[in-house]
């Protein structure tokens, strides 16, 4: 006991640090799976993956993947374009990356099984040099 109370300081440090290395591998099941680029377009070609873009429609406008569908993360929530075969991959694609993650958490709410978000999002699809188109 006398240790615990000599130690507090580097033991409360060890347990701080401990904890967030933990945090990114106990959050990631909230969040879905990610997907890097080469994934994500494999998942398109060979398992007809539903790519759903969560920015804004302003955002969407400037530039956005070919084939996706344009959701905003507010209005994803039982909204009309959403595939009703809840079955089938989804690829949730957004600025970075962040966004992607949240709408994984809603969707897995609303019961779709197989979702995945684009790591780094539009912009590691540009960086890999892939299509965008502009709307």
């Amino acid at each position: 006991m006398n240790f615990l109370i000599e130690n507090w300081i580097p033991l409360v440090a060890a347990l701080i640090s401990g904890g967030m290395l933990l945090w990114p591998a106990l959050t990631q099941g909230a969040r879905g799976s990610q997907v890097d680029t080469t994934e994500a377009v494999r998942l398109m070609n060979r398992e007809k993956a539903v790519l759903i873009d969560v920015r804004e429609a302003e955002e969407y406008a400037t530039g956005h993947v070919a084939g996706s569908r344009n959701i905003p993360l507010a209005a994803l929530d039982g909204h009309k374009s959403l595939p009703s075969n809840k079955t089938l991959p989804v690829v949730l694609v957004c600025q970075s990356g962040a966004r992607a993650g949240r709408a994984a958490g809603i969707l897995r709410k609303l019961g779709y099984e197989n979702i995945q978000s684009l790591a780094g999002g539009l912009k590691a699809w540009r960086e890999a040099n892939l299509p965008v188109t502009k709307s």
